[in-house]
């Protein structure tokens, strides 16, 4: 080394004064003879070449008002800005950085946190997984087009949410953080991402959020898709299964479409959590209140008159709906006071009816009801407006083989017998009488007992026959005779011709 520093005296400096030859002794200390005449600029002690980029874990040393200082082992160290932290790192706390550039006049790296924005973004200095800021300009097939520090990138439509997004031209003139995917610096082609930055926060979010879970927690959640099943729902970074049988408190087979749609916001209550798989069961009918079967027997007790409507119709009755989840039978028997063919003569789905309760059981959760019993019984006073012989008004209601139902009133019907329908003898009830036709009847008998009554179309006819008959058989009146005939008397006409 000294033969070295005697012949750089020699042939650069022969004048050099004492004092500058220790300064430059100084600064060429390390420096090789061949290193001096490449004219290759030493490396800094304390720092690294600039072609140490990429990702790199280092500790913190140090932390002031702006910055954050990092050691990355040797003589390598870093500066990194203290905006990029959330919260103030503390020294000694390993962290992993992205080495941005080199400054020779600090003699440190320029580091960006992973996952921070690298701000002085160039073709020179871009890294696959460097985050970086743009504005969308515009939009074509595939996808978005960004401008990044002048340079310009593209998007494809696949990476610009981690959901689909089925109009992204919203998002036009937009500013917007995204990482490097690919890149050419000679065809000077820049492909991002947004969805692998939203990706690693929503994993951030995931895993803070399932720290603070607990089940029997009320969340606010988003409704991400939806099956047959159920629906997925996002509380903010890990989705729950929302199953259909906690949608509503209604029984019978749903459908999930028929409560939630893609896209609404909804209080559910968390059932069940899964930490080793991060799977949620939610519920969406806990979360707005209690089964409304637990106080069902004290809110609805036998003999309560309600109003209810009709969710559908079956051939044994139909269903009645009285509160969202509180749902009852009508049978078919407790429709009307007279027999009814089909409940739907009587009801029709969407109908909102009176009703009575006839009996209840909440532990079973199920409910009963009476149409008929909600109105007086036109049985309990029959005999006060209908008498045998009586001949009335009615309407063919129903045909059977046998005769013809006939109703009086509303709730009250009566039979007319085959044999009844006519004076002749028919063949079928339909060759005598339609349903729906108005005829004259005659009671001829009224059991109140069994709710029965006879009827007779023919003994009307037979009446109204009778009547002219009747009246042709009366003696005539005598004739007035004319006084010629008179007997006994004086003939007028001959004491005339006498005269």
């Amino acid at each position: 080394m000294a033969k070295q520093d005697d012949l750089y005296k020699q042939k650069f400096r022969p004048d050099a004064d004492a004092s500058l030859d220790r300064q430059i002794d100084d600064a060429l200390e390390g420096l090789s003879m061949e290193e001096l005449y490449s004219q290759s600029a030493p490396a800094p002690r304390t720092s690294e070449a600039p072609s140490a980029k990429g990702m790199r874990i280092g500790r913190v040393i140090r932390v002031d008002q702006d910055n954050v200082f990092v050691d990355f082992g040797g003589k390598s160290q870093g500066i990194a800005s203290l905006l990029q932290f959330d919260d103030i790192p503390s020294v000694g706390q390993e962290i992993e950085f992205h080495v941005d550039r080199f400054d020779p006049r600090e003699g440190l790296l320029v580091l960006s946190r992973k996952g921070a924005v690298t701000s002085h973004v160039t073709w020179e200095n871009l890294e696959i997984g460097q985050v970086v800021e743009g504005t969308v300009t515009g939009m074509n097939k595939g996808g978005l087009e960004l401008e990044i520090k002048s340079m310009r990138a593209f998007m494809p439509a696949g990476q610009v949410d981690i959901f689909f997004q089925k109009d992204i031209s919203t998002l036009i003139g937009q500013r917007m953080t995204v990482e490097v995917t690919q890149f050419d610096r000679a065809a000077k082609n820049l492909i991002v991402s947004r969805r692998n930055i939203l990706e690693r926060e929503r994993e951030q979010q995931k895993q803070k959020l399932m720290e603070e879970l607990a089940e029997g927690q009320i969340r606010r959640g988003t409704v991400r898709s939806v099956m047959d099943f159920g629906a997925f729902v996002d509380l903010g970074g890990v989705d729950g299964l929302l199953h259909v049988s906690e949608m509503t408190f209604k029984r019978g087979r749903q459908n999930a479409a028929e409560f939630v749609k893609v896209g609404d916001a909804l209080d559910v209550k968390v059932l069940k959590i899964d930490r080793d798989t991060g799977k949620l069961s939610l519920s969406l009918k806990q979360a707005r209140g209690t089964d409304p079967w637990a106080d069902a027997a004290a809110k609805y007790p036998v003999g309560t008159s309600l109003t209810g409507r009709v969710t559908r119709v079956e051939s044994f009755g139909a269903f009645i709906e009285v509160e969202e989840g509180l749902e009852g039978l009508l049978p078919v028997s407790e429709m009307s006071w007279q027999r009814i063919k089909s409940p739907q003569d009587v009801v029709h789905e969407g109908d909102t009816i009176k009703l009575v309760v006839i009996s209840i059981d909440a532990v079973q959760k199920r409910i009963s009801f009476s149409l008929k019993q909600a109105g007086p019984d036109p049985w309990a006073t029959v005999n006060d407006r209908y008498a045998v012989d009586m001949v009335v008004d009615g309407t063919v209601s129903r045909l059977a083989e046998f005769g013809a139902f006939v109703e009086l009133e509303a709730g009250l019907e009566g039979l007319v017998h085959i044999s009844e329908l006519a004076g002749q003898r028919v063949s079928t009830v339909a060759s005598a009488v339609k349903p729906g036709q108005s005829v004259r009847i005659r009671i001829l008998d009224i059991d109140k007992d069994n709710r029965r009554i006879g009827l007779s179309i023919k003994k009307v006819a037979e009446i109204e026959a009778a009547a002219p008959s009747a009246a042709s058989d009366a003696p005539a009146p005598a004739k007035k005779k004319k006084k010629t005939d008179l007997r006994g008397g004086l003939d007028f006409d001959f004491w005339n011709r006498k005269k």
